[in-house]
C-alpha cells in the first residue's frame, strides 16, 4: 500500500468513526482502491464527501476531515497518473538488446548456479520459440518461476532481467516488471481481494509480475479467507494469461516449500524452481569494493583484508535469513559515515582523502 492510499483509507476511517457510518465510507474508499478506475464508486465518495462539507448537520471538526479527505482523494489519483508516465517511460527507455541483457546477468556478482539455471531456462524457451515458427511441436510449458534463498541474493535484480530477456526472445510483449507483495493484493473485506488482485494481474500483462515473501498471502490465520481469495484468483491468472504473463514468486527456502506443499493447484503452475545460494566471503568483498567504486570510493588494502576475515568469522556464525548484500550495503553506509566523520576534521583535505576510505574507519 503507497502512502496516498494511506492517507486516504487513515481519512476515511476518521470520518466514519465520527459520524458512525458503520464502515460504509471505509467500505467505498477500500473499493476503490482495490480498484481506482470504478467510475460508480468514485461518484459515491464524492458525493459523500460534497454532502457532509454542505450539510448542516455536520460540525466544523468533520467537514475540515471531508475536505482534507477530498485533498487525498485528488493526491491518490495523481500519484496513480505519475506512475502510469513513469511506467510508460521507463518501458520505452529500456531498449537493450538480448546480448546486453545476458552480458548484464553474467556481470552480476557470484550466483554461478544461478545463472546456469537460467541460461538453461531461456536456452529451452528459445528452441521451443523456433519449433512452433517451424510448426513443430512444442512442449506448453509455462514460463512462471520461483526464487528461493535468503534476502540480498539478487532475486529481484534477476527477475528484472529475465522479463527483459522473454521480451527479446518474443515471449512478453512488454517485458515491463511490476513488484508487489501482500499489501498489494489482499484487501480489508471480503470480495474485495479479488477485485485487487484482477486490478495487478491487468497491469501486469505482457511482463513479469515479482510477489516477494509470496507465502505471507497465507500466514495470517485471521486473514486466512482473503489469503485462499487471492490464491484462487492469482491460479487463475496464472493459467489464463499464460501465454504473456510470467509471474515469479520468491523467498526463503523454507516457507516457500512449504506454501507449495500446501497450494498443490498453485504448484502445479509453476516449472522452475531456482534457489539463490548465499555470497561466500570473496563475493560479499567483491560487493563492497563495487558499490564503493560506483559511490567514488576507494577502499585501502590493509581495510580489504580486514574486511574480508570478518566476513569469514560472519558467515561462520550466519542465521539462517543471512541479509547478504544487505548486510554489505550497511558495512558500507558504517564506513562511509565513520570516513565522513573523520574527514570533517581535517584541514582542507584533499580528493584523495575524501575517497579514500581507510582501516580506522571500520569499526565493528
Amino acid at each position: 500500500m503507497n502512502k496516498y492510499s494511506k492517507r486516504l483509507l487513515d481519512t476515511a476511517n476518521k470520518i466514519d468513526r465520527i459520524i458512525k457510518a458503520n464502515g460504509e465510507i471505509n467500505k467505498s474508499v477500500n473499493e476503490l482502491v482495490a480498484d481506482h478506475n470504478n467510475k460508480i464508486i468514485l461518484i459515491k465518495i464524492l458525493k459523500t464527501i460534497s454532502d457532509i462539507i454542505e450539510g448542516i448537520n455536520f460540525d466544523k471538526e468533520v467537514k475540515q476531515l471531508a475536505q482534507v479527505m477530498h485533498s487525498n482523494l485528488l493526491s491518490y489519483y495523481g500519484y496513480l497518473s505519475v506512475r502510469s508516465l513513469c511506467k510508460g517511460s521507463l518501458e520505452q527507455e529500456d531498449s537493450r538488446s538480448l546480448e546486453e541483457l545476458l552480458l548484464d546477468l553474467n556481470q552480476l556478482i557470484g550466483l554461478k548456479s544461478v545463472k546456469e539455471k537460467v541460461q538453461d531456462l531461456l536456452a529451452y524457451q528459445k528452441v521451443q520459440k523456433m519449433r512452433v515458427n517451424n510448426n513443430l511441436h512444442s512442449q506448453k510449458n509455462t514460463l512462471h518461476l520461483a526464487f528461493t534463498g535468503n534476502p540480498g541474493t539478487g532475486k529481484t535484480t534477476v527477475a528484472r532481467i529475465v522479463g527483459r530477456i522473454y521480451k527479446q526472445l518474443g515471449l512478453l510483449s512488454k517485458g515491463h516488471f511490476i513488484e508487489v507483495s501482500r499489501t498489494d493484493l489482499i484487501a480489508g473485506y471480503q470480495g474485495q481481494t479479488a477485485l485487487k488482485v484482477k486490478s495487478v494481474i491487468e497491469r501486469a500483462k505482457g511482463g513479469v509480475l515479482f510477489i516477494d515473501e509470496a507465502y505471507s498471502i497465507t500466514e495470517n490465520e485471521q486473514s486466512d479467507s482473503y489469503g485462499k481469495e487471492c490464491l484462487t484468483e492469482l491460479t487463475k491468472a496464472l493459467e489464463d494469461y499464460r501465454e504473456d504473463l510470467v509471474v515469479i514468486v520468491a523467498g526463503y527456502t523454507k516457507p516457500m516449500y512449504q506454501f507449495f506443499e500446501s497450494n498443490p493447484g498453485l504448484k502445479s503452475r509453476f516449472n522452475t524452481f531456482i534457489e539463490f545460494d548465499d555470497y561466500d566471503a570473496d563475493e560479499l568483498l567483491e560487493i563492497l569494493i563495487s558499490i564503493c567504486l560506483s559511490n567514488d570510493y576507494i577502499l585501502t588494502e590493509d581495510l580489504k583484508k580486514k574486511v574480508y576475515f570478518y566476513f569469514v568469522e560472519q558467515l561462520v556464525k550466519k542465521v539462517d535469513d543471512f541479509a547478504n548484500g544487505r548486510f554489505v550495503r550497511n558495512i558500507y553506509d558504517d564506513l562511509v559515515m565513520n570516513h565522513a566523520r573523520r574527514t570533517a576534521k581535517l584541514n582542507n583535505p584533499t580528493k584523495e582523502d575524501l575517497s579514500t576510505i581507510i582501516l580506522e574507519d571500520f569499526k565493528v
